[in-house]
Formats: structure tokens, C-alpha cells, sequence
């Protein structure tokens, strides 16, 4: 049974009130809150077990230790890796880009092509801006259309030997739509040998990940935005292409042999995880991976679908309200303007007097709004713990909103 008051009991935080108001949290999309079983394996860590991992011969560093392979391992049957040493912690999708675009900087040369699309986050764009200054590669990017959805007709037009990168994500934190990613990869596969790196930051939290039926050569993730801590994040890599590929960063742990003669490398995973990691945020992503597994995620995915088809109906019957992305495939989110009424900001310190916590501006999506002609818009964004009562206390926000701006 799927029990939204025994869900949300999980998460303390909930309870508290904002502005004299009960939080209605509607910022997922940014960043998940944390269930207290997470937050509980955090703090035992810190209290109990507090150790470097894989350094030490004694007791809390070999406990330590266990218990960060064992969320590697959680996370590797997430996602369905073939193998653990195929996860590499890292503190997120951001680094986790730009760890990709570092280590292929060899494989590029001048006039080779790397294809992304208008809706990446500003995460998934500049990396591979700063590889093409790097290697005097070239940036295609495939467009939308009024309803924010690929073109894939360029892609296919774009496709061709020079394409040596193709980096897409698979949902957009912006407007919520769902990428034709099998289709993408496809596609790339029938007419080039370039890699394939998806951004499964909005993916992850909300459906089932297949990184080997996907047949994706990267996959990156943030902890964050599934009900881990901050800090935390994934890189999937398929093993023959790590470890072909040079290192990220250079110090301890990732090492084989050192000497002023030269150094060699460990092997996966330990090649790209220099340095101490974050081992207890490392741990709690382990645990909320158990929650997400605990609570199911078709149970996850159909009540945030739910949600999401709730919040677009009973917003499209007020007035002046603009959706954008109405009419495309979407998880999680809800991207909205109310037209003629100010701008974005305005409407979310509205809400926030109400309790409501939303996200406004450009969402690290410059393209899309310039897209759109727009400087912004109002998003609201849906984990598992939010109500429908929730969003009708969103509508009423809105109406209000549009009282006081209009």
C-alpha cells in the first residue's frame, strides 16, 4: 500500500512552518528533503564510525570502509552497472560532467563535433564549451520547438564521423520533459563511435535506471535530488572506457605506485576517486537508495505523475497562465508564467508569505528562456512525500499572486 502520511512521517523537516505557514516544499527539482533514515545513517557515521576509508587496518576504518563499497554496491544494482568498480563517487552531476569533458580531451581534435540540445542545464553546456576551447572542437546543438521538444531531425542531419561526443539529459530540470533517450542513442550508434553521456540528474529520482539496456557509455547523478545528501553524486562509466581514459584529479587513493620517477594508477573505481571522499554522504546515498527501493519506484513514479497532471489541470483553469512544455512527455514539474503579471520572482515571494516553497528565474537554463523570450519562469517541482492538498494551496497562492500583480 502506498501510505502518504507514513511517507511523509519519514521526513521531520515537513512539519516545521514557514512565515507562520505549514511548508509546502515544491523545490525538488533543486533539491530533495532528506528522510530521517538518511539523515540517521549520516549522523552514525559521524558519531560512530568517523575513519578515512581504505587506508587503515584498524577497526573503524575497515567499518567505514564496508560500509561505503556497500553503497557502492546499492547503487550499482540501482542502475544496473555491471560491475561496482563501474560507480565512482564524485559531488555530483556537475563534476561528474566536467570529470567526462576532462578525461576526453585527448580523444578530441580540431573540427571534431559535440552534439547537445537546448534544454541542458548550464552543467551539461559549458564543460563541453571549454572542451571545445581546449581541442578546436565544434558545439551543435539540437532545438526545440514551442512545446520544448527535440528536434530530432537535426540530429540525425548533425550525426556523422566528426560527432565524437553526445551529451543529453534525460529529463529537463527546467520543464520537466522526458528525452527520447533510447532514441538519441540509437541513433548515435547506427552513424558514429562517439561516446554517449546522459545527465540522469532529473531521471534518477523519479523512474527505474537501466545504465546497460540504455547501452549509454556515461551516466551522472546527484544524491541531492534523491533524498541523499549534499555533496554526493555518480558517475557511471563502462569499464573498458575508464580504463583506457587518464585520471581527473592527481593525490592520494589513486594510486598504484608513486615515486619522483613517475606514478601509476589504481584500478576502477579507486583511478578516479582522489583524495578523501565524502564518506559519510557517500553512506547516506546508500540509504536513501533503500528508501527509494523501500517505498517502489512505479509507487514513486505514478503519484508524482499524479501530481504533476493534478497541478497542470487546476492551473490551466485560472487565467492568464502559460505552461511551458504543456504538451510534451513530463515528470516532476511543472514550469509556469502568469502572463501580463510581472515577472517570475515576484510570484514566488508571494507564495514563499504563504509557506510555498517554489523555484524562480532561469533554473541554469539561459537557452531555454531566451528560447522562449522569457527572463524566467515559476517552477514547482514534486517528490514522493507531496499531497494534492499541497498543490491546491499552490493554485490558491497563484490566484492570489495574480490578485496582487495584476
Amino acid at each position: 500500500m502506498f501510505d502518504i502520511q507514513e511517507i511523509r512521517s519519514q521526513f521531520t523537516i515537513l512539519n516545521r512552518e514557514v512565515n507562520g505557514k505549514p511548508l509546502v516544499y515544491l523545490d525538488n527539482a533543486a533539491t530533495s528533503q532528506k528522510p530521517d533514515s538518511v539523515l540517521k545513517i549520516w549522523n552514525e557515521y559521524y558519531t560512530q564510525l568517523n575513519a578515512n576509508v581504505h587506508r587503515g587496518i584498524h577497526t573503524l576504518s575497515q567499518l567505514a570502509t564496508e560500509e561505503m563499497e556497500l553503497s557502492r554496491r546499492k547503487i550499482q544494482k540501482f542502475i544496473n552497472a555491471e560491475h561496482d568498480f563501474e560507480v565512482i563517487f564524485t559531488k555530483g552531476t556537475t563534476e561528474g560532467l566536467n570529470l567526462i569533458a576532462y578525461i576526453l580531451t585527448q580523444k578530441l581534435k580540431k573540427d571534431d563535433e559535440i552534439i547537445i540540445s537546448y534544454l541542458e542545464h548550464h552543467s551539461n553546456i559549458v564543460p563541453w564549451q571549454l572542451l571545445c576551447e581546449r581541442t578546436g572542437a565544434k558545439l551543435r546543438v539540437i532545438p526545440i520547438d514551442e512545446n520544448g521538444i527535440l528536434q530530432l531531425d537535426y540530429l540525425d542531419e548533425f550525426l556523422s564521423e566528426k560527432t565524437k561526443i553526445v551529451s543529453v539529459n534525460q529529463v529537463s530540470n527546467a520543464l520537466g520533459i522526458v528525452n527520447p533517450i533510447e532514441e538519441i542513442i540509437a541513433k548515435t550508434r547506427e552513424k558514429s563511435d562517439a561516446y554517449i553521456v546522459i545527465d540522469g540528474a532529473q531521471s534518477a529520482p523519479h523512474f527505474e535506471i537501466d545504465v546497460q539496456k540504455m547501452d549509454c557509455d556515461f551516466f551522472v547523478f546527484s544524491g541531492h535530488k534523491m533524498y541523499a545528501p549534499m555533496g554526493t553524486g555518480i558517475l557511471y562509466g563502462k569499464q573498458s572506457i575508464l580504463e583506457e581514459l587518464p585520471p581527473f584529479h592527481g593525490g592520494g587513493e589513486m594510486i598504484a605506485t608513486c615515486s619522483f620517477d613517475g606514478t601509476t594508477y589504481a584500478g576502477l573505481p579507486f583511478k578516479y576517486e582522489a583524495g578523501t571522499p565524502n564518506v559519510g554522504g557517500n553512506i547516506a546515498l546508500g540509504a536513501a537508495v533503500d528508501f527509494i527501493e523501500k517505498t517502489g519506484r512505479q509507487n514513486i513514479q505514478n503519484h508524482e505523475n499524479a501530481l504533476l497532471e493534478y497541478a497542470q489541470r487546476q492551473l490551466l483553469e485560472l487565467e492568464n497562465i502559460k505552461i511551458y512544455g504543456e504538451k510534451a512527455k513530463r515528470t516532476g514539474v511543472v514550469s509556469f508564467n502568469l502572463e501580463g503579471t510581472g515577472i517570475s520572482s515576484d510570484v514566488g515571494m508571494i507564495l514563499d508569505k504563504m509557506g510555498i516553497a517554489v523555484r524562480t528565474g532561469h533554473h541554469c537554463t539561459q537557452p531555454i528562456m531566451d528560447f522562449f523570450n522569457i527572463a524566467g519562469t515559476v517552477r514547482a517541482s514534486f517528490a514522493v512525500y507531496n499531497t494534492f492538498e499541497e498543490i491546491d494551496l499552490l493554485v490558491e497562492g497563484v490566484k492570489k499572486a495574480q490578485r496582487m500583480l495584476s
